[in-house]
C-alpha cells in the first residue's frame, strides 16, 4: 500500500490513513499521509506475527496434512478477525471520529480486503471503494468477483495445481474449494454478522461488501497467473512496486564486487521471518559455505556455527536493488507475491522455500514456467538445499525462462503503477464505477446458476 500512497501524494492528493495506535508497520508520522490513529489493538502486531510464523513452521515440521495445516492457519485468521471487529466497534462508537470522517467528504476509500475493516467503514460512510487486492480472508480475490470454473481454474493458495488438471486433480480442486467455503463459514463470517447488522442494517450481507467494490486492483498479471475469466472492474497491476535498481550502499557494493566471476546469491524469507529453528539455519549456512558465490542473507537469529566466510548476515537488505545488480545469480525466497514479482521484473531465477498461505502456490506457478526450483524447507538438509541451488545456478534454462518472463512482464502499454493510479482517480472523478460492476452478487445462488430456470423447463 505504501507505494500507492506515495504516488498519490506525488500527484497532489491528500491521503489519510486510519491506523491502530500501536501499529508496528504503519507509522504515525509520514510526509506522504496524515494518520488518523485509533486507540485500539491492531489485528496484526509484531508479537502476533512472530508467534504466528513460529506456529506455522512447527505444524509443518510435525508433518500434518494440508487440510489440517490450512485449518490451523484459519484459526489464526479467526483470531485476527476478532481483533478487527473490536477495532471497528471502537471506530463506530467514537462519535467525534465518525463525525469528522463524514465531514471530511472523502472521495474514495482504498483498502486491502484481507482486513474487512475498510470495506465496512466504506459502506457505513457511503463512499466509493477501491481494493488493493490479492487475497480476502477467505480466498484469492478472483473467486469473489469473477466466474471461476473449477474444471480449469485451480484454487490458489492450497491446491498447487495448474490449469491443465487431470480428472483426479479436478476432484481435489472441488474438495479444496468446498473445504475453504466451510472454513470461511466457520472461522470468518460469524465474527461480522452481529456487527454488520448493528451498524449497517439487517439487509446487508457480509460477502456483498466485497462484491460491491467499485474497483479491484489485482496484484497479479497473466505472465504470472493462469488464464481465467475476469471482469471489467478488475484492473491488473502485478509488479506495480517494481522499479529499476539504485546503487548499493558502499559496504554492500564492495562485498558484491568481491564475488568476482562467481557472483552473488541473496536470501530473504520476508519481513515476518527473521530467524529459523537452529538446526535448519545450520543446514542452510553449511550449504552456503560450500558455494564459490558470495551470499547475502537477511537473518536476525543467532549466528549459525556452520556459517562460511562467504556469507554476510544482515538485518535488512535493499532487496530490489540487489535483485537488479548484474552480479546477482539467484534469489532464495519464501515466495511472497512482492518478492516473486521483483525477481521476475529483474530476471533473477528463484530457489523457493515456501512457508505458508499463498507462497507454495506462487512458487509453483514459477516452477511450472521453468523459472524456479522449489524445495520443501521442512524436510530438507544441507545436501538437498545445496543441490537445489547448484541446479538453478548451473542449468541455463532457469535464468533464460525468468528473463523471458521479465520481457513479457515489462512489455505493457502503461506501467502497472500508472494504471493503478489512473483507475483510482477515475473512481474519484466519477464518484464510483458502478457501470463496471456486475449485478450477479445481488442474485441468490440458485438464480446465478440458473437452477430455477432448469427446474421450470424440466417438465417441457
Amino acid at each position: 500500500m505504501k507505494t500507492i500512497v506515495e504516488e498519490l501524494h506525488a500527484r497532489g492528493h491528500q491521503v489519510y490513513v486510519i491506523r491502530a495506535n500501536h501499529s508496528w508497520y504503519i507509522k504515525e508520522t509520514s510526509p506522504f499521509y496524515t494518520a488518523i490513529s485509533i486507540d485500539s489493538p491492531s489485528g496484526l502486531d509484531e508479537e502476533f506475527a512472530t508467534k504466528f510464523v513460529s506456529n506455522i513452521m512447527e505444524t509443518h515440521r510435525q508433518g500434518l496434512s494440508i487440510m489440517t495445516r490450512f485449518e490451523l492457519e484459519m484459526e489464526i485468521v479467526s483470531e485476527m478477525q476478532q481483533t478487527t471487529c473490536k477495532m471497528l466497534e471502537h471506530i463506530f462508537e467514537n462519535k467525534d471520529l465518525m463525525r469528522s470522517l463524514r465531514d471530511a467528504k472523502y472521495d474514495v476509500v482504498l483498502t486491502d480486503p484481507f482486513d474487512p475493516a475498510g470495506s465496512i467503514v466504506s459502506r457505513y460512510l457511503s463512499l466509493p471503494l477501491v481494493f488493493n487486492v490479492r487475497w480476502t480472508p477467505h480466498s484469492e480475490g478472483h473467486f469473489h468477483i469473477a466466474p471461476s470454473p473449477l474444471s480449469y481454474v485451480p484454487l490458489s493458495g492450497i491446491s498447487q495445481m495448474s490449469d491443465k488438471m487431470t480428472f483426479l486433480e479436478r476432484i481435489m480442486n472441488i474438495v479444496f474449494f468446498a473445504f475453504g467455503e466451510f472454513c470461511m463459514a466457520k472461522y470468518v463470517t460469524p465474527h461480522y454478522v452481529g456487527l454488520i447488522e448493528k451498524y449497517l442494517g439487517p439487509d446487508v450481507d457480509y460477502l456483498s461488501l466485497f462484491e460491491a467494490a467499485d474497483l479491484w486492483l489485482m496484484r497479479v498479471d497473466f505472465v504470472f497467473e493462469f488464464p481465467r475469466p475476469t471482469m471489467p472492474n478488475v484492473i491488473y497491476m502485478g509488479g506495480f512496486q517494481c522499479k529499476p535498481s539504485k546503487p548499493l550502499p558502499q559496504h554492500l557494493e564492495e562485498f558484491v564486487q568481491s564475488s568476482g566471476e562467481h557472483g552473488v546469491i541473496i536470501m530473504s524469507l520476508g519481513s515476518m521471518v527473521g530467524d529459523l529453528p537452529q538446526d535448519l539455519a545450520e543446514e542452510i549456512a553449511a550449504a552456503f559455505a560450500q558455494l564459490p558465490q558470495k551470499v547475502i542473507w537477511r537473518y536476525k537469529g543467532d549466528r549459525p556455527p556452520t556459517l562460511g566466510n562467504n556469507t554476510l548476515l544482515v538485518d535488512w537488505m535493499p532487496q530490489n536493488d540487489l535483485l537488479g545488480h548484474a552480479k546477482t545469480k539467484a534469489f532464495v525466497a519464501h515466495g511472497g507475491t512482492n518478492g516473486v514479482q521483483e525477481a521476475m521484473y529483474h530476471g533473477v531465477p528463484i530457489v523457493g522455500l515456501p512457508l505458508m498461505f499463498d507462497q507454495p502456490d506462487n512458487l509453483f506457478k514459477m516452477e511450472v514456467r521453468g523459472a524456479a526450483k522449489v524445495i520443501d524447507i521442512f524436510t530438507m538438509n544441507k545436501d538437498i538445499f545445496l543441490q537445489g541451488i547448484e541446479e538453478v545456478l548451473h542449468e541455463p534454462s532457469y535464468r533464460k525462462n525468468m528473463q523471458r518472463l521479465s520481457r513479457l512482464h515489462r512489455d505493457t502499454p502503461m506501467k502497472p503503477l500508472d494504471s493503478a493510479i489512473f483507475w483510482i482517480e477515475f473512481v474519484m472523478r466519477h464518484k464510483g464505477a458502478a457501470h463496471l460492476r456486475t449485478q450477479a452478487y445481488k442474485m441468490p445462488w440458485y438464480s446465478y446458476h440458473s437452477l430455477d430456470v432448469m427446474l421450470f423447463l424440466i417438465p417441457y
